[in-house]
């Protein structure tokens, strides 16, 4: 089975940069009657804002997206109708399983009395990771002609119409009286941008050094550029700031997930080293194997834990108190191996069992990179040691003159 395992590293860079992200900036405050409000330590310590561009990963993940059903596409033995079913049901199923686990608990922490404050937090929290799948699936349907698109115009023509659309929403909402709700066009138009750039790396169009140096300093530039122009250097929504570059999604971010694709293009050498140890191999194949799970249930898991840790009646730091100064970060810090511990442990449980071909192994979770090898061909000038000669066999009933073709008696 072939595959780009540098792609898969940059897919689970991606995956956890999200995860350590939404856990970084996400504070659960214990207010007196027992209830939980949510806060951001980016609203008291702006100067944390340049960290978010390294946590904020969203577009390495469209831009894998893109990669993998790109491949998964070229290499599906059916039509595209049976290809995007088996690849939607990856998406979907997921999905459901969270809302109906989400459903089941949400009715029981109802039940048990728990505080309408941390009933909203936990809704609100677990639903909002469900926002990407509208784009995906849209980007998803459509790999096909974005893909022809790309072969007949290339990459550049086919991302400058969506960089227009962000553009002008961007100067629509500075223009605009404060509280205009505007199209969320940008959600698609932006995110198909890093996508694009998964579709054309693909299909070859992004190899070499050159290419991703290019693709890195073009959106450096940009990210120079936007800031200059006033644009808020935190690539995440702050509480209480008037503009926000991810809700919807900005030239910020875009130009941000470009520097990052860039990036990781420049870095494959290194990352396919790397992934050559069993330690991290072995890791960023779990990743990949559960990435959409792992991003599903990241926030439920922190919100499971901060409400089931309140209920003892201790205020932990980190946890349950208000992020408002260095020390917050660091307790939050400290917690952060028992979220993993129970986010792997939730994954894992959710995790179906791998269907098994008679003689090889488990299909179900195989990214979509998978394809079949190239078939095998014998040649004497690379199989076995070079000093071997190679022997014809022969019939007995052929004529003697025919064993000594090797040059050896019969």
């Amino acid at each position: 089975m072939s595959r780009d395992r540098a792609v898969d590293a940059l897919r689970a860079y991606a995956i956890g940069g999200v995860v350590l992200g939404h856990w970084l900036v996400t504070g659960l405050v214990l207010t007196g009657d027992g209830g939980l409000h949510q806060a951001s330590p980016l609203t008291a310590m702006p100067d944390l804002a340049p960290l978010t561009w390294v946590l904020q990963t969203l577009g390495l993940f469209f831009f894998t997206a893109g990669f993998g059903s790109t491949r998964s596409l070229a290499r599906h033995p059916g039509g595209a109708g049976g290809w995007l079913a088996g690849r939607l049901r990856r998406l979907l199923l997921p999905a459901v399983a969270l809302l109906g686990v989400g459903a089941a608990v949400l009715l029981a922490a109802t039940v048990v009395g728990t505080s309408d404050d941390t009933l909203g937090v936990a809704l609100r929290l677990a639903i909002s990771p469900l926002w990407f799948l509208l784009p995906l699936v849209i980007l998803v349907a459509v790999t096909g002609p974005l893909r022809a698109a790309v072969r007949r115009w290339g990459v550049t023509r086919c991302v400058a119409p969506a960089v227009a659309v962000v553009a002008a929403a961007d100067l629509a909402v500075r223009l605009l009286p404060a509280g205009t709700d505007l199209p969320p066009v940008t959600v698609l138009a932006a995110w198909s941008v890093p996508y694009l750039l998964g579709v054309a790396h693909a299909d070859g169009w992004l190899d070499g050094r050159r290419a991703g140096a290019t693709v890195a300093a073009g959106g450096a530039v940009a990210l120079a550029a936007l800031l200059a122009l006033g644009y808020p250097v935190s690539a995440v929504g702050v509480p209480g700031a008037g503009v926000s570059n991810l809700n919807p999604p900005s030239l910020l971010v875009v130009a941000l997930a470009v520097t990052q694709v860039g990036l990781g293009l420049l870095a494959r050498p290194t990352l396919r080293r790397l992934l050559t140890r069993p330690v991290p191999g072995r890791a960023v194949t779990a990743v990949n194997r559960s990435a959409v799970r792992i991003y599903l249930w990241h926030q439920p898991v922190l919100v499971a834990v901060t409400a089931l840790t309140a209920r003892g009646g201790l205020t932990l730091p980190g946890l349950h108190t208000a992020p408002d100064d260095p020390g917050w970060v660091l307790a939050r810090c400290c917690w952060l191996p028992l979220l993993a511990v129970v986010l792997v442990t939730v994954v894992r449980l959710g995790r179906p069992r791998s269907r098994r071909q008679p003689g090889g192994g488990g299909v179900a979770g195989r990214s979509a990179e998978y394809g079949p090898s190239t078939p095998q061909v014998y040649d004497h000038r690379r199989s076995g040691r070079p000093d071997l000669q190679e022997v014809i066999a022969v019939r007995d009933s052929d004529p003697p003159s025919r064993g000594r073709a090797d040059g050896q008696s019969r």
